[in-house]
């Protein structure tokens, strides 16, 4: 790819060991091997305050979203994993994402996103990645169609973190795939 697409990619769980951070790292790698460059960030390394309008009011936007929000301005395509809990997107990502979105200018505007989701359940977290999908439509951005949930997660990586089933790297593929396509065609 001539002039490759920049990609921020974070997911919205704490968790070292997380399932989602696994498959978010999966679907970097097959980003970045199809020609886009990624900009992994961990939302750990970004503490924020639960959103509250008395404290914007009283203190301004915190110095950790305002560097969220700069990133997200740098990159005109998103990839993010949604992890579930009780069957929601989880309080981390809702934040964040609550937090950014109250720039003077909503840096989600005219992104392209793509998200994934892993759960140990049979659902594989598809709720929430429908959730985070309805969220960031609703903040202007282009979802790109292709899904990639991946349910009984726990079982689904092997000792280095790679997928075992060659159903689910075929659902990677394709999202990022479509995430770059997608990407490509709108910043033309």
């Amino acid at each position: 790819m001539p002039n490759p697409i920049n990609i921020l990619a974070f997911s919205g769980s704490a968790r070292r060991e997380s399932l989602n951070k696994k498959l978010l790292a999966v679907t970097v790698a097959a980003v970045r091997a199809g020609g886009g460059e990624v900009t992994l960030v961990d939302l750990t390394d970004f503490p924020l305050p639960v959103y509250n309008g008395d404290l914007e009011d009283a203190e301004g936007m915190p110095a950790n979203a305002a560097k969220l929000i700069a990133l997200i301005q740098q990159h005109p395509a998103l990839l993010i994993a949604s992890p579930e809990y009780n069957s929601m997107i989880t309080p981390l990502l809702k934040n964040t994402v609550d937090w950014c979105s109250r720039a003077d200018d909503n840096p989600f505007t005219g992104k392209v996103a793509a998200v994934v989701s892993a759960s140990p359940g049979q659902f594989g977290g598809v709720r929430s990645m429908k959730l985070a999908q309805q969220l960031l439509l609703h903040l202007g951005c282009h979802v790109v169609p292709a899904q990639c949930f991946l349910p009984k997660a726990h079982e689904a990586f092997d000792d280095k973190g790679v997928l075992k089933d060659a159903r689910n790297q075929k659902a990677v593929q394709t999202l990022a795939d479509d995430l770059l396509r997608t990407a490509k065609a709108l910043t033309a």
